[in-house]
């Protein structure tokens, strides 16, 4: 039999870490050495391991160090560990911050078993994870391109709107915010979508982090 795939398991929420330690332990290709509440608790576990984990499946949400700062120090002290993503947010926001932090996947916390084994799978041979939230596109326009600067001439309410998209608000939301109606709001985004080449929310988002527009402070 092969080696098993080795996991670290950072979550703030102690039920699903639990569960999922329980999980991993009925798949017979894997086992978790390191299970810990937060990502400064992970960071101190990996600095005294003899032995530092395959994949590491990190949590978005944590008090002390978050995922975003959790998996930028991974991939700087050790930039061979895979990072995996495990969040209840679906937010483009999101999605993209993990990409941009070194994650190569990003899985939701009600994935079925077989989904998240696949996932842990696949980052382990891959070293990415393609799904509906991080699609083979996605990732090549993330990896293809560090940050850059724009080269397009964007309005000052344009430039907040862009901010505002890489945020949980919706569209609904960012006008209220804003003080502006609906529809001048969807005017924004449609004029975006025409100066950028772009065609979602997703993209904007993509293109506000790739141009320090937005960060993840």
């Amino acid at each position: 039999m092969s080696e098993k795939i080795r996991l670290a398991l950072a979550d703030d929420h102690n039920l699903f870490r639990k569960g999922v330690e329980e999980l991993i332990e009925d798949f017979d290709n894997m086992e978790i050495v390191a299970s810990v509440a937060n990502g400064k608790e992970l960071i101190d576990k990996l600095t005294a391991a003899k032995v530092l984990p395959d994949v590491c499946l990190l949590d978005i949400n944590m008090p002390e160090m978050n995922g975003f700062e959790t998996a930028k120090k991974i991939k700087e002290l050790w930039p061979d560990i895979k990072i995996l993503a495990v969040s209840v947010y679906d937010s483009e926001f999101n999605v993209l911050g993990m990409l941009r932090a070194g994650a190569g996947g990003y899985i939701l916390k009600d994935t079925q078993p077989q989904v998240l084994r696949v996932a842990i799978e696949s980052m382990h041979k891959n070293g990415f994870y393609h799904s509906e939230l991080v699609t083979g596109k996605i990732l090549h326009q993330f990896m293809t391109k560090p940050k850059e600067q724009s080269s397009v001439e964007l309005s000052e309410n344009e430039l907040l709107f862009l901010k505002h998209c890489c945020s949980e608000l919706t569209y609904k939301e960012i006008a209220d915010l804003m003080k502006i109606s609906h529809r001048t709001i969807d005017g924004y985004r449609d004029q975006l979508f025409l100066k950028l080449n772009i065609k979602s929310r997703t993209g904007l988002v993509l293109y506000a982090l790739k141009t320090g527009i937005a960060t993840l402070d």
